[in-house]
């Protein structure tokens, strides 16, 4: 069976366009990584840093959490982009050797091609809600947050502690 004109041009037109985008996303991949690298290494010193807040500030350690799993949400969705973009690239590319290579492992373009979009879009959405963390520990490191914060804190563990020894009367 033989495909119109139009189908193998769209065809042609889409595998380019994958092309040209990838060489893209390929030269900023090094910026991507240093970016990535710098947030990581500098949120580990913002936490050794600040480990006594974490500890001390009710409401700090929920929303450092929050962001340490939303961090790593952002990084697989990324790495996760990174891949689905390289079988489509294998895919669509016009070299003999990616070719090969495509050939010993299948890819169902349009299905990744799906997955890619989507990831596309987590990864700005994922950086939104870092942002909105972001502020939140900024709110939180207002002198007039921690001193009631680390007071409330220790209120609760004072009372967690007064029902644990309540409870070993008991006995």
């Amino acid at each position: 069976m033989t495909l119109p004109h139009g189908h193998i041009n769209e065809r042609s037109s889409r595998q380019s366009h994958d092309q040209t985008a990838f060489v893209r996303a390929s030269k900023w991949a090094p910026v991507n990584a240093a970016a990535i690298g710098a947030h990581l290494f500098g949120g580990g010193g913002l936490l050794a840093v600040n480990a006594h807040r974490v500890a001390t500030q009710q409401g700090v350690a929920a929303s450092t959490t929050a962001k340490t799993v939303v961090t790593a949400a952002a990084l697989a969705a990324t790495a996760w982009a990174r891949v689905l973009g390289k079988k489509v690239e294998l895919a669509s590319s016009t070299d003999p050797d990616d070719a090969e290579k495509a050939h010993k492992h299948p890819v169902d373009v349009d299905k990744a091609r799906r997955q890619l979009a989507a990831a596309q879009w987590a990864v700005p959405a994922l950086t939104g809600c870092l942002v909105v963390l972001n502020a939140l520990h900024g709110e939180q490191q207002r002198p007039s947050e921690q001193v009631p914060g680390m007071w409330e804190r220790a209120r609760s563990v004072a009372h967690l502690m007064t029902d644990a020894a309540s409870c070993g009367d008991r006995l």
